[in-house]
């Protein structure tokens, strides 16, 4: 396989605290890769590096074999990188269907009214297109989330945290949605705490702790890691 995204030697400094440490990381194409870990462990910092919010203090990402480092996020959008946020970034009086129309339009694709409408579609949002965002239960605003980020047709997606809120029966919608988002070689970078969506859906697992990669491996390789368990998942079991 080949890595769409490669993480090398990233460290991020706030003040005296090392929020990264020499990351090293790689996502392959058509993949759903997990980012898990405990609260703390630098896990929207990397995402926050990878989409240019904050830059590396050291180290270097790249996107498809090409640097990215210094690249302002609307151009790392325009290359094809994509997200959702871990607290709802929603336009919170404008309806379903503008919040998705809008960055559609901001992504300048070719038709956005109809771009709009499937991924609506895709989200299961169909039923609740006119209504307003704010007015939205938390499920069916991280759903618009998705469907908002994928309104700017991205390679990359990166999703901080999507099942926080939903129920039972939408997190397995989102898990069956992860899979179709694969077939379409949209490639998954996916920070979630929900173990049981993570297992189920992810080809790779990356395990962050303290700023550091202490595991990487597949589903099986990670619950069965003596220090992912020690460090994550016996706290969530």
């Amino acid at each position: 396989m080949t890595a769409l995204l490669e993480v090398r030697s990233v460290a991020v400094r706030f003040g005296g605290v090392m929020a990264l440490s020499g990351v090293d990381l790689d996502v392959q194409k058509d993949s759903i890769t997990g980012l898990i870990g405990p609260n703390g462990a630098g896990k929207t910092t990397l995402f926050n590096v990878i989409c240019g919010i904050r830059q590396p203090t050291t180290g270097v990402v790249l996107l498809d074999n090409q640097e990215i480092n210094g690249a302002p996020t609307q151009k790392r959008s325009a290359m094809g990188i994509g997200r959702t946020f871990q607290r709802l970034e929603l336009f919170t009086t404008l309806s379903v269907f503008d919040n998705v129309l809008v960055a559609a339009e901001l992504a300048r694709v070719s038709n956005p009214h109809a771009v709009a409408r499937e991924q609506i579609e895709l989200l299961g949002l169909t039923d609740r297109a006119d209504t307003i965002a704010g007015e939205l239960p938390t499920g069916s605003a991280r759903l618009l989330e998705v469907a908002r980020a994928l309104a700017g047709r991205p390679r990359l997606l990166l999703l901080d945290e999507p099942a926080s809120g939903l129920d039972d029966v939408e997190t397995q919608q989102l898990g069956v949605l992860l899979q179709q988002l694969k077939s379409l070689s949209i490639t998954v970078l996916l920070v979630e705490h929900d173990m049981s969506l993570i297992m189920k859906v992810c080809d790779q697992i990356h395990v962050l702790d303290l700023g550091n990669v202490i595991a990487s491996g597949t589903p099986d390789q990670i619950q069965h890691n003596p220090s992912v368990i020690d460090a994550y998942l016996g706290a969530v079991r």
